[in-house]
């Protein structure tokens, strides 16, 4: 079978909006070569990024790769993503060079391809994620995440992750009932249930998303703890729960913040990442409005995630 290979330079910030466009028109894989990868530095003692080749990433920006199969309906698609991500300006998101490159590709060139980028990283005091094919050994008192991203995007070391992971690390006593907007691959989820958590629910708008999640869950033998469900944001969520984390778009972050404020008990904690640096004060200014203060800032590289408190 022959697919076409969807390619945009593009920058950092733009790696989430971008990868949610693509999954949405329908792409059976992504993969994202962001150089930053290759010096990442995770803190005295995280994690470790296991043979990677700068030959496989652009000198600078961030390309993005997204397959398609060939058929009469692949231009149409094309014009659609390209017309979505260009509206992406329009949220004052910076696309960069925002140049598109199409290439047909056989199946078996991709369907493993990205796997190559996906090795065991522990990213807090206590959690290593690792992909499912990999074997890994963890140490005494290390707890482990096996992730199959599979078609949702979020592999769980993308730093906007990483930071919510360690915000929970820092806040979970166990005994929390626990909600995770936009949860992707139920990354955020399954951390949460593995910190003691005794209640988790899962939310993501996208269908693929949330089979991802569920899958990923089962994997973890986390389900008797996480439930995984299609919503949008907090809509028609009940309180009270003790958490609620998302790692989200700074400009959807802003919109909900209310509906967080409402689902949390008094003295909840609301930590929220994907949050690129200059946007931070304005999502600082939001949580303060409604009555929210603010514990901790904390970044890597770019990105931000914030942890606040109920008043």
């Amino acid at each position: 079978m022959k697919w076409s290979e969807f390619s945009i330079h593009t920058t950092q910030e733009a790696v989430e909006p971008v990868c949610n466009i693509l999954h949405e028109a329908g792409a059976s894989g992504v993969v994202i070569e962001d150089p930053k990868d290759l010096v990442t530095e995770w803190g005295v003692h995280y994690g470790e990024i296991y043979q990677l080749s700068p030959d496989d990433y652009p000198e600078e920006g961030v390309m993005i790769k997204a397959y398609f199969p060939v058929n009469s309906f692949l231009g149409e698609t094309i014009d659609e993503i390209k017309e979505a991500i260009n509206g992406l300006l329009l949220y004052d998101i910076d696309l960069g060079h925002n140049k598109v490159q199409l290439a047909e590709v056989h199946e078996e060139e991709w369907a493993t391809a990205w796997k190559k980028y996906y090795k065991p990283v522990k990213i807090s005091n206590s959690i290593t994620i690792t992909p499912t094919w990999e074997e890994y050994e963890p140490q005494p008192g290390e707890t482990v995440i096996e992730l199959d991203p599979g078609m949702a995007f979020g592999t769980g070391t993308h730093p906007t992750t990483v930071l919510c992971i360690q915000s929970l690390e820092k806040v979970m006593k166990g005994g929390e009932r626990v909600v995770d907007v936009g949860t992707g691959s139920g990354v955020l989820s399954i951390a949460a249930a593995k910190l003691g958590a005794t209640e988790v629910l899962g939310l993501d708008l996208d269908e693929v998303a949330v089979k991802s999640a569920q899958m990923n869950v089962k994997l973890n033998k986390a389900q008797d703890v996480v439930t995984v469900r299609q919503n949008h944001l907090l809509e028609s969520v009940k309180g009270p729960y003790d958490l609620v984390v998302a790692n989200i778009l700074a400009e959807v972050i802003v919109r909900f913040v209310d509906d967080a404020a409402a689902v949390l008990k008094a003295g909840g904690i609301f930590i929220t990442s994907g949050i690129i640096k200059r946007k931070k004060e304005e999502v600082k200014d939001t949580l303060l409005q409604h009555d929210f203060e603010i514990e901790e800032v904390v970044e890597m590289e770019d990105w931000v995630a914030i942890i606040a408190r109920k008043a």
